[in-house]
């Protein structure tokens, strides 16, 4: 089984986190016509949240893949998978905080915490499969 350090998760998290905020803070003022600021707050305590549950979600995914599969190599359909899940369990937890926070029904923050997870979902997708390419040895790639 191939095994991540604690030290490695973290830099993973973190670096998608800032990455993603340098990148959807200005997407969201924009598209939804939110003050910059307040869209910073929903976006800044969304990552917090997220940050926490990335690096849970990915320990668990990882656990199950080496577990099933005797590796954490994800084929496209898993990486697929990997995304869409963590964005539901996002998703979850963060609508009722936008709606709140926002003082905006929970439809309309549903379509805002809707289009943040689709942004995140192709985001992810693409991050970790990087992040995969520059971390892990070139025979642990080659299956995805």
């Amino acid at each position: 089984m191939e095994a991540r350090s604690a030290r490695a998760r973290i830099m993973h998290a973190v670096l998608f986190e800032l990455i993603g905020l340098a990148m959807v803070v200005p997407l969201s003022a924009f598209g939804f016509g939110i003050e910059a600021g307040d869209t910073a707050v929903v976006v800044i305590s969304l990552s917090l949240v997220a940050t926490g549950w990335n690096y849970l979600y990915n320990l668990l995914f990882d656990q199950l893949m080496a577990r099933w599969y005797g590796s954490i190599r994800k084929s496209v359909w898993q990486r697929v998978l990997h995304a869409i899940l963590f964005e539901l369990g996002l998703l979850l937890v963060t609508l009722p905080f936008v709606a709140w926070y926002l003082d905006i029904g929970i439809m309309e923050a549903l379509i805002i915490d809707v289009a943040m997870a689709l942004f995140y979902l192709a985001y992810a997708f693409v991050f970790n499969w990087a992040w995969d390419m520059v971390t892990l040895p070139r025979t642990s790639r080659e299956h995805g």
